[in-house]
């Protein structure tokens, strides 16, 4: 065995002067694939990348990376994960030090596509067929078989099997992000993965080495009345993030080719680009761009694939358009009944907003998630909904309810639940149990249930605290609107009787923001 630092600094030193500077930026700045080389020999390194020097595959060269022992190889690895081969000795700093590494690659890195290639002078101590059968190798040789045809037909058959696999990734990965859109329909960022998903689908069909998704250079835009908005990019034009306009990697003639696009219709080729057509009934066109490195492989069957790939893609986003229509439908409708029930109280409509906005404040700080804090933001309008079946004598009286009074007005969480519950929509379940519950209280004593502490729905608990707080800062038939101090004094006492105390900790931390929204929507 010999010195690993040792070697690594003669390799470099061997090959450093073979390059003009000129030539050596070139290359710095070309992708190339990464071949590992790893021997404890310093004559395998030089021959092999003397061998292998003009070598070429699909218009790219070798970068070649040197380990001489297993452990300066792992190293390597960890840091490139972007490794085509691999030339692997199996005896080094052990007798199975290769072998070895090769567990470690597969098992514990979960690296299953660089391709390892073991290359081995004492054969003895690792027999072929048993090293096949037992390590996920991809290729076994004798050095002393291994001429140099042989090593350029070993390494261009591995790089083939690796850009392969790398196809199959980016598929699997485009295919990802179009399940986790047709998944989270209602979700706000639906469109976009959308987008994404096929313009890494679209990049993947054009067969392109460099669009692994986030490398690719491509665009997905929104086109109506002469307006291109970008919903989802890739690559160099990842950091495009508004109109097409606003884009200044997007080239003049680039944008004349998306006008050209949408006037004829139909997606196609141009120059090296592909730029596809994507038609929809609700949202006008879609159209997808991807910058493409060459254009002679590609044949009309390939074109039309993606041609039919694009006009079918636009039934897609018509279903997400669809599903936020009718999402964005019960919203205002929930939002309207909310609005007209506080207008029947002689209340301000702004009443419903305010307590909507601060419960989103209070829902976002007690950790729920998106799809839970936009149910409860969109719901909470309707928590006094119940209050349509309350006599107008009672419900506009301006002085103090009496006791038979108050029992009637207490009816009107269980008339909202009564209302609401039959709808089988998530939005107005939701809406039915925050009307059900915004007057549960933490130490039971609430109506209707009774219910104590964490048996009250958190979306109740939010609705009880945001409701009070802005009821009592707000001008009623029955009472003036209390001071700021004087509301905050009374959550304060209230803390754990009426009110979750972690709910008016939450409220105290987040009350610059509470006292924002009070200032928005002023009555």
């Amino acid at each position: 065995m010999v010195d690993a630092d040792r070697n690594v600094e003669n390799d470099e030193l061997l090959f450093a002067d073979e390059l003009s500077d000129d030539e050596l930026n070139s290359k710095a700045n070309t992708k190339k694939w990464k071949i590992l080389i790893v021997d404890d020999e310093v004559d395998v390194h030089s021959t092999t990348r003397l061998v292998l020097d003009d070598f070429e595959f699909e218009g790219s060269q070798l970068k070649f990376l040197s380990a001489y022992t297993a452990e300066q190889a792992l190293d390597i690895m960890k840091e490139n994960s972007d490794i085509a081969v691999i030339l692997l000795d199996v005896v080094m700093e052990t007798n199975h030090a290769g072998l070895e590494l090769v567990k470690i690659i597969r098992e514990e890195l979960k690296n299953r596509m660089v391709r390892i290639i073991l290359r081995t002078g004492q054969p003895g101590q690792a027999p072929e067929r048993k090293v096949i059968l037992e390590y996920d190798i991809n290729d076994y040789k004798h050095k002393a078989e291994l001429t140099s045809q042989r090593l350029f037909t070993s390494v261009l058959s591995a790089l083939r099997s690796y850009r392969d696999i790398l196809i199959i990734e980016q598929n699997r990965l485009g295919l990802k992000h179009i399940i986790d859109a047709s998944r989270n329909l209602f979700q706000q960022k639906s469109i976009t993965r959308l987008a994404q998903g096929v313009l890494t689908q679209v990049i993947s069909l054009m067969g392109l080495r460099d669009s692994v998704y986030m490398e690719g250079n491509g665009v997905a835009i929104s086109s109506s009345d002469d307006n291109m908005n970008i919903i989802a990019s890739t690559g160099k034009y990842a950091v495009c993030q508004a109109s097409v306009d606003e884009c200044i990697e997007i080239s003049d003639e680039t944008r004349e080719r998306f006008s050209e696009i949408c006037k004829i219709g139909h997606g196609c080729f141009m120059g090296n680009d592909y730029i596809g057509y994507l038609p929809t009934r609700l949202k006008g066109s879609h159209l997808l761009y991807v910058e493409g490195e060459r254009r002679g492989s590609f044949s009309e069957q390939d074109e039309d694939l993606l041609r039919i790939f694009s006009d079918n893609v636009g039934v897609a986003f018509d279903n997400i358009y669809l599903n936020q229509e009718i999402l964005d439908t019960q919203k205002e409708i929930v939002r309207m009944l909310g609005e007209v029930v506080e207008f029947r109280s002689k209340e301000t409509a702004f009443h419903v907003i305010r307590v909507s906005e601060i419960a989103r404040i209070l829902g976002i700080a007690v950790g729920l998630d998106q799809h839970d804090v936009d149910e409860l933001y969109y719901a909470s309008p309707m928590h006094d909904v119940g209050k349509i079946g309350i006599p107008d004598s009672i419900l506009l009286k301006p002085g103090k309810l009496n006791e038979d009074e108050m029992r009637v007005m207490k009816t009107h969480t269980e008339i909202g639940y009564n209302i609401l519950r039959a709808s089988n929509r998530k939005l107005l379940k939701k809406a039915a149990t925050i009307a059900h519950e915004h007057h549960e209280y933490w130490d039971g004593s609430g109506y209707p249930q009774g219910l104590k502490g964490d048996e009250i729905n958190i979306a109740g608990r939010i609705i009880c605290i945001t409701d009070v707080f802005d009821a009592l800062c707000s001008k009623r038939v029955y009472k003036d609107a209390w001071n700021v101090d004087i509301a905050l004094e009374y959550l304060t006492k209230h803390r754990e009787t009426m009110f979750d105390p972690d709910l008016v900790d939450l409220f105290f931390e987040n009350l610059d923001k509470i006292m924002e929204i009070r200032k928005k929507y002023q009555d």
